[in-house]
Order: C-alpha cells, then sequence, then structure tokens
C-alpha cells in the first residue's frame, strides 16, 4: 500500500498529480483552511502532512497522528508546529526556504512606492468619483528616489529589498543580529547601524526578521516614537513582530507618515480601527502570492516529503536532532 498523505492546502494541479503518483493523497481542494476538527480527524491514518500556515500542529494534533513520519511546511516560518513535540516523536519537519525570495521583496517595494505616493488612496478617491480636477497641491505624496531606508533583519528577503533600493538611489541602513561581511555592506551599499540609529535616520522602515521570542513586539510604541512623523512602516515578516495597538495610535496620531502591511498579529483579524485609517495599506498575506513562487514552494514541499517518507534526509530539514532520535547518521 502507498504511504498515506494529507494535504492542507488547494495545491497547483502538477504538483497534486505528481504527489498522487507517489501516495495515497488526501487533500483540501477549497482555498478556505482546514477546520480544526476537520485537521483532527484526517491526520489520524496518515504516514505524511504538507502543511500551510494557517495549520496549528500542536501537541493535540501529534498526539492523534500516531502514523505520522514528517511535516513538509508549505512556508519559510514555521512557528505554527510545535517543532520540539514533534522531534520527540521522532517527526521530520521541513521548509521552504530560499524560493520566495524576490516575490516577496517585490512586494515589500511596492508597499513602500504605493504608501508613498497614496496609490490606494488615490484609486479610491478616484473610484468614488472625487477626482474632479487636477490642483498643484492636491493628492500629493512623497518621492522614493533618494531617501533612506532601513531594513531590520538583512536575511536572503532583506538583501533583495536592499538591491532593488539602488534603484531609487536609496541610502540603505540596516540592523541585524549579526553585521554582515563588509564586501557584501558593499555590494549592497549598506550600512550596519543601532535599531535606534535606523530607527531616527529611516524614511522608511521595512522589516523581514523571523517570529522568534526576540521579535516578537520588535516594533512597539517606544520603537514608534523613534521614527520621523513623515517615516513609513513596512511589514512582510510575521505580524506580531510588531504591537498592531501601538501601530494603530502612532498611525491615528499622525505620529509616522503611515504603513504598509501584509501580515498581522491576529491574522486574519485587524485589529478594530486600522480598517478606518487612508494612511495604511492592508493587504491579505500575499507576500510569496506568484504564481511563479507558489509552483516552486509545493515543488520543495514535495522534494522534502519524499525524502523524508523514503528514508533520506530532507533538503530543508529544520530539527535535525530528530536524526538521531531516530537513530540515523547526520
Amino acid at each position: 500500500m502507498n504511504k498515506r498523505l494529507l494535504v492542507t492546502g488547494r495545491l497547483p494541479g502538477e504538483v497534486m498529480a505528481s504527489l498522487k503518483e507517489e501516495f495515497e493523497v488526501e487533500a483540501n481542494s477549497e482555498d478556505k483552511p482546514f477546520s480544526r476538527q476537520k485537521l483532527l480527524q484526517s491526520i489520524r491514518d496518515k504516514d505524511g502532512l504538507i502543511s500551510m500556515i494557517t495549520d496549528n500542529i500542536d501537541d493535540e494534533v501529534l498526539n492523534v497522528a500516531s502514523h505520522l513520519k514528517m511535516v513538509a511546511h508549505f512556508g519559510v516560518g514555521y512557528n505554527n508546529i510545535d517543532v520540539k513535540a514533534a522531534s520527540a516523536r521522532g517527526i521530520l519537519v521541513s521548509n521552504t526556504p530560499g524560493v520566495l525570495t524576490d516575490a516577496t521583496a517585490e512586494l515589500a517595494f511596492s508597499l513602500i512606492l504605493a504608501i508613498a505616493r497614496r496609490l490606494v488612496e488615490c484609486d479610491k478617491i478616484t473610484r468614488e468619483g472625487r477626482f474632479q480636477y487636477w490642483a498643484p497641491m492636491l493628492f500629493l505624496g512623497r518621492e522614493v528616489t533618494g531617501k533612506t531606508l532601513g531594513i531590520i533583519g538583512l536575511g536572503q528577503i532583506g538583501k533583495a529589498v536592499a538591491l532593488r533600493a539602488k534603484g531609487f538611489t536609496m541610502r540603505v541602513l540596516y540592523h541585524n543580529r549579526k553585521r554582515i561581511k563588509v564586501s557584501e555592506e558593499k555590494a549592497l551599499h549598506a550600512k550596519y547601524v543601532s535599531l535606534k540609529t535606523l530607527l531616527m535616520e529611516s524614511d522608511f522602515v521595512s522589516l523581514h526578521v523571523p517570529l522568534t521570542e526576540h521579535t516578537k513586539y520588535l516594533i512597539g510604541a517606544d520603537e514608534l516614537s523613534l521614527m520621523k512623523p513623515t517615516a513609513y512602516l513596512i511589514n512582510t515578516s510575521r505580524g506580531p513582530v510588531v504591537d498592531e495597538r501601538a501601530l494603530l495610535n502612532a498611525l491615528r496620531e499622525k505620529k509616522i507618515g503611515g504603513a504598509g502591511l501584509d501580515v498581522y498579529e491576529n491574522e486574519p483579524a485587524l485589529t478594530p480601527g486600522l480598517e478606518e485609517l487612508d494612511n495604511v495599506i492592508l493587504l491579505p498575506h500575499v507576500g510569496s502570492g506568484t504564481l511563479e513562487t507558489r509552483i516552486r514552494m509545493a515543488t520543495m514541499a514535495m522534494a522534502n516529503l519524499i525524502a523524508g517518507l523514503n528514508g533520506e534526509v530532507p533538503p530543508n530539514l529544520v530539527n535535525p536532532e530528530v536524526l538521531t532520535h531516530r537513530g540515523r547518521a547526520k
């Protein structure tokens, strides 16, 4: 009998066809996430799981998944998975790093341009028939060219954003856990500074950090108070990196110029009041939302899964400690 696989999100057709050649597949055929009850019911007899960011793979799920050997996560961040609990049960966990770098960097820069030039607000004004004449001081935005961009988290995506900033002759500041090589700094025209300096000097602050115990509420009321009243905050990383209530207050009181958000603290719910503001752009978590990227993510998740269920080490294993638990050689 083929190994049994659960896929909790609708994947590209060509990837699903390949999976069905390898496994006995139960898959979500809709874009709506599995309910908790459905997940608990469906996971019981499965050997493998391709999970989505909307799935909470916790102790309760792992307890009923007595046959589960592999969780191939469809995404880079995997804070929705209790990796420690999975490792304790000898369950391999993988993710899909690298393949969404360009798509997410493009979206971050799209938000920079859109919030600076008030594109969403102006689109709304035009659709509502409020554009009736041209005047020198109407619908004014801010130029991006030559401004200072502060990047918090200069990993792959952060570096890709810095590369795009060169095309707008922006001054790039960055803050990271570790300073990158001087040669990379020169190539990116990026300068390492403290978080405080970055917040005080940047016209745009773009977040590209993972969600950890150290980065939750990395940007709160104190950090927002350091930003220029004309500066913009861009978040395409993880919602809880920003204290959304503090951001709402800063936007309402015009303590900063605006914000562009693709992720939320209690996603998909918004902090009440955000939706009423014109100085924030709100997107539905589409950082990796290109057809090309989603195909690459699905293909990588499939490759990880096939390797893991065939007794090999998945290319993107995030819990290598499980290999010792299973008695494998690293």
